[in-house]
Parts: structure tokens; C-alpha cells; sequence
């Protein structure tokens, strides 16, 4: 048995059987192992952006990581930007890197790179393994790093030579490690702050938006009158008809401090201090008063359902009354096409049980709220602000929740980082359906320019148009193997929206906005 034999076989006793790959000479025995060695579902992205952003996809669906594989140090490179993105939402994923053998690597071949440099900052364990009887240990300890609570990437760096030769030898799967349990002085602290009738916000990330835990935190909040939040951006929620609401720290400062305003403590769990996106001149980084006290619950790492459990219990809140669940109707909108019809049509139209995965930028600012009583869901979203992520998303998404529709809300700017992902999700035939939001310009930059006091000419509005010319989503989407058409209003938006959740594969519609 070889390293890469050892590696697969590791791996598939580990619980990890799906690799989603764009592989180079350094890996070709890892690819010749997955001919001999059954188990391992291999999906091949035409991007190492697409590759790690569907790693990061599919473990917030499955729960459990996926492995990638990637080309050396300038693969990795390629496909950083998602990882970025991953480790923000704490997502487990076995990072796979070919690279040099130990004894070329000295003659410096032009692939050479700080391989291990470029992983360690978006990685919560790097390893370069260095024997062929040492790469299963390897793997065993990387699942191990990776699905530590609150979760990372694990990059595990495989010179040539250590998958080639022989010597390779299988590891069991390492003990999951236990997950930290909140100390009773953060929880008494916390009380102490609820009962004070100071207001307060509870900020909710992580596995503390899921549904056992999200309940306790409505109790609290209804035992207290402190408010519930989450982060802009967050891995999984689970939302719409029967489930309990949550809402969001805006993205504008401005509008953030406002909704704000008057907050003097607040909670973490699993959550970091609020941060504005960006820092404006004359203006506070803090999206709550300069004076709010934070104070921590529970950290990322910790078990936060059952930190508010306790904290529920403290208070004297577990039976306290959940907010009645209103079951609200929508008709699809018709006329022009505005953030606040797509959402209308949604809540609408979506399918029960989808998967919406959503990088909408500065037009899908009606989205989140707007679809509050739509059919049930989980919400994913671009975690680390690297734009890119949806499509490679929802690519990962469809490969864990082969049963559940997924619907995209992809921005074309960004969509274009990472468009070949439409080409996997023809290949592997995935239920998707891709809502590109056509507004031909970097919209939330035009923001931007006015947030820093600029007064923009012509060569800086140029800098941040698409059109001159116009990019054409329905033949981009042909080229990838992926049917397609236009709307230019809601009534056409709502038809083809209907249709190809009906259908099966993948199917794009450009909305021109």
C-alpha cells in the first residue's frame, strides 16, 4: 500500500467521502487510488475557488467535512479566497495539498512555494507529512483538527514522494474531542446583566441559530425584553414557516448604530464583538453604542445550546412562551423588478425545504427580512466578505442535500469570480436554480465611494461598471451545459422561477435589474 492508498482508505474510515478536486501532476496518485479504492465520491471543479467554496458548502449541509484536493502551492493559492471565507464560518473541511517531492523541493521547480506559509492563516492545523507510513496518521489527525468544535480547515500538505512510495499503513478514526462546556460564572454573569433592565442584545452565531438552541434564546429574550440579533453574515440559519425569526446586524453602519442606539450590554454567544464592515472617517468601527459593556456567554469553541439552556434555567425562563409562529400568504409580485418584489416572489414560490444560498449584495438588502414567512429553509450566506463564495457554494450544498432544491441569489459581479462553478453543476447534474441578479455594475461599491466622502469622475464610475459590454448570463450558462433564460419583469421572473424548481438540473435565470 502506497501514502495515497493509506490516505483514501483513512479518510473513508474517518467519515469523509466526498472530495471535490482540481488536481495537478503532484496528485496523480491520489487520483489512481481512487480507481482501486471504493467509497470516495470525487467532483471536479474547473477552479480552485470552486473547489474549496463547495467543500465549504457542502459540510454546513452534511454536517461533516468533505476533503478537497488541490495543485500545489498556487492551487492553494486559487482557491484561498473561499477558504478565507470557510474558516469565517468555522466550517470543517480536509484541505488537501499536492506538492514538490522532499527531494526535489531544494532544486527549487517552479511550483515550488511556501505551501505551508499560504495554509497556515486560514487553517486551525497545517502538516506536512513527510513519510509514506505517517500520511493515514496524518489524515486521522487532520479529520480530528478539522471537526473540533467550533470547526476549521485542516490542510494537510502531501509531497510527492510520500504518496508514491510504499509503506503506507491505514489509521483508525482519533476520539472526537469533548466540547468545552460554559463556566457557571459566565452564565450567573450573564443573568446578572438580564436582570438589571439595562437593555441588552444577545448576539446569536454558530450553532446557537439552530432550532433547540434559537428556542431557549427566544425564552430568555421573552423572560428579560433583551433583544436577539445575529452577525450580518452567519454559516446556516434555519428559517421561514414554523420556525422562530431572528434578525440581522445590518450591514450599514449607519443604519446599525441606529437600530442600536441606546443598547448598553452586550451578550456574545459564539459570536465576536460586532465590527463594522468597513471603517469610515469620523465614524465609530462599532455597530452599538461606544459605552455598551460586551460580555461573553459562550465563545465558538464552546457548547453554546447548552450554555442557553442553562441560562434559560438561571433565569427561571424554560417555560416561559415562545413567539407565536404567523402563517402569512404571498402572491407572486408583478411589474417592475425591486429588491422588495424578488423577496415577495419568494416567499411566494420557494420550495419547501430548499437551500438558499445567498451572495446578493447590495440588491438583495429586502432578501433576508422579506422572506421571513416563506416555506421552511436554511439560509447560507458569504461569511468572510471574499465575493465568489455562492455559486461554489451552492454546488456544495446540492451535493449534501441531494433531496432539497437549492436556490442561488447570485449577484453577477461576483458571480463571475467563480461562474465555472455552472459547469460542475451540470456535470454532476444538481438541482439548482440560479437567480443572477443583473444590475451590470459593482452597486454596493458605488455605496462605498459615497460612504468615504467621495466625489466620483468618469474613470472611477468606469472602474465599477460591467457593461461596455454587457455581460450575457444566458450564454455564459449555455457554454457551461446549463439551461437558461432572461426576465425583465416579475411576472416573466415568477414563471421561469416556477418552472425550474420543477425541473431537475440546474437552471439559470438572469433578472435584469
Amino acid at each position: 500500500m502506497n501514502g495515497a492508498e493509506s490516505l483514501v482508505k483513512t479518510l473513508l474510515a474517518c467519515g469523509v467521502d466526498t472530495c471535490f478536486a482540481n488536481p495537478g501532476t503532484s496528485e496523480m496518485h491520489f487520483v489512481a487510488a481512487l480507481d482501486r479504492i471504493p467509497g470516495m465520491k470525487c467532483v471536479l471543479g474547473l477552479f480552485e475557488g470552486v473547489v474549496t467554496g463547495a467543500a465549504d458548502g457542502y459540510a454546513r449541509m452534511a454536517d461533516k467535512p468533505a476533503a478537497t484536493l488541490l495543485h500545489c502551492g498556487p492551487g492553494l493559492a486559487n482557491g484561498l479566497a473561499n477558504l478565507h471565507n470557510a474558516r469565517r464560518a468555522q466550517t470543517p473541511i480536509i484541505n488537501i495539498i499536492g506538492d514538490q517531492a522532499t527531494y526535489h523541493r531544494p532544486l527549487d521547480a517552479p511550483l515550488t512555494a511556501d505551501t505551508e506559509g499560504w495554509a497556515r492563516p486560514v487553517s486551525v492545523w497545517t502538516r506536512t507529512a513527510t513519510h509514506a507510513a505517517s500520511v493515514g496518521a496524518d489524515a486521522a489527525a487532520a479529520v480530528q483538527a478539522a471537526t473540533s468544535a467550533p470547526g476549521g480547515v485542516a490542510s494537510l500538505i502531501l509531497p510527492s514522494d510520500v504518496c508514491w512510495d510504499a509503506g503506507g499503513k491505514v489509521a483508525a478514526p482519533l476520539p472526537a474531542l469533548a466540547v468545552p462546556k460554559v463556566s457557571p460564572d459566565a452564565v450567573q454573569n450573564a443573568a446578572r446583566v438580564l436582570r438589571s433592565g439595562q437593555p441588552t442584545l444577545i448576539v446569536l452565531a454558530g450553532n446557537a441559530l439552530r432550532t433547540g438552541a434559537l428556542a431557549d434564546a427566544h425564552r430568555i429574550a421573552a423572560a428579560t425584553d433583551a433583544r436577539l440579533i445575529t452577525p450580518m453574515s452567519n454559516s446556516r440559519v434555519t428559517r421561514g414557516r414554523g420556525h422562530l425569526a431572528v434578525d440581522r446586524i445590518p450591514y450599514s453602519g449607519d443604519v446599525a448604530r441606529q437600530k442600536l442606539a441606546g443598547i448598553r450590554n452586550v451578550i456574545l454567544v459564539g459570536a465576536p464583538a460586532p465590527v463594522t464592515f468597513f471603517a469610515y472617517p469620523g465614524k465609530s468601527p462599532r455597530p452599538y453604542p461606544e459605552d455598551a459593556v460586551i460580555h461573553v456567554l459562550a465563545r465558538p469553541e464552546e457548547d453554546l445550546g447548552e450554555a442557553l439552556a442553562r441560562l434559560s434555567d438561571e433565569l427561571g425562563a424554560r417555560n416561559a412562551p415562545l413567539p407565536a409562529s404567523a402563517h402569512i400568504t404571498a402572491e407572486p409580485a408583478k411589474g417592475a423588478v425591486t429588491s422588495e418584489a424578488v423577496a415577495q416572489t419568494l416567499t411566494a414560490l420557494l420550495p419547501d425545504q430548499a437551500v438558499v444560498v445567498e451572495e446578493s449584495v447590495s440588491f438583495g438588502r429586502a432578501f433576508y427580512p422579506g422572506t421571513v414567512h416563506a416555506a421552511p429553509h436554511d439560509w447560507l450566506q458569504l461569511t468572510g466578505g471574499a465575493i465568489g463564495a455562492g455559486l461554489p457554494l451552492a454546488t456544495g450544498a446540492a451535493i449534501a442535500a441531494p433531496d432539497r432544491r437549492v436556490v442561488a441569489l447570485q449577484a453577477d459581479g461576483s458571480g463571475m469570480y467563480t461562474l465555472q462553478s455552472l459547469w460542475t453543476m451540470a456535470r454532476e447534474k444538481l438541482d439548482v436554480t440560479i437567480v443572477l441578479l443583473a444590475n451590470r455594475k459593482y452597486a454596493i461599491l458605488l455605496g462605498e465611494l459615497a460612504g468615504v466622502g467621495a466625489n466620483p469622475g468618469k474613470t472611477a464610475l468606469d472602474m465599477l461598471d460591467l457593461g461596455n459590454p454587457d455581460l450575457d448570463w444566458v450564454k455564459m450558462a449555455n457554454g457551461m451545459g446549463v439551461e437558461a433564460a432572461r426576465a425583465e419583469n416579475m411576472e416573466t421572473f415568477a414563471d421561469l422561477f416556477r418552472m425550474a424548481n420543477q425541473r431537475k438540473g440546474p437552471f439559470l435565470i438572469e433578472l435584469v435589474i
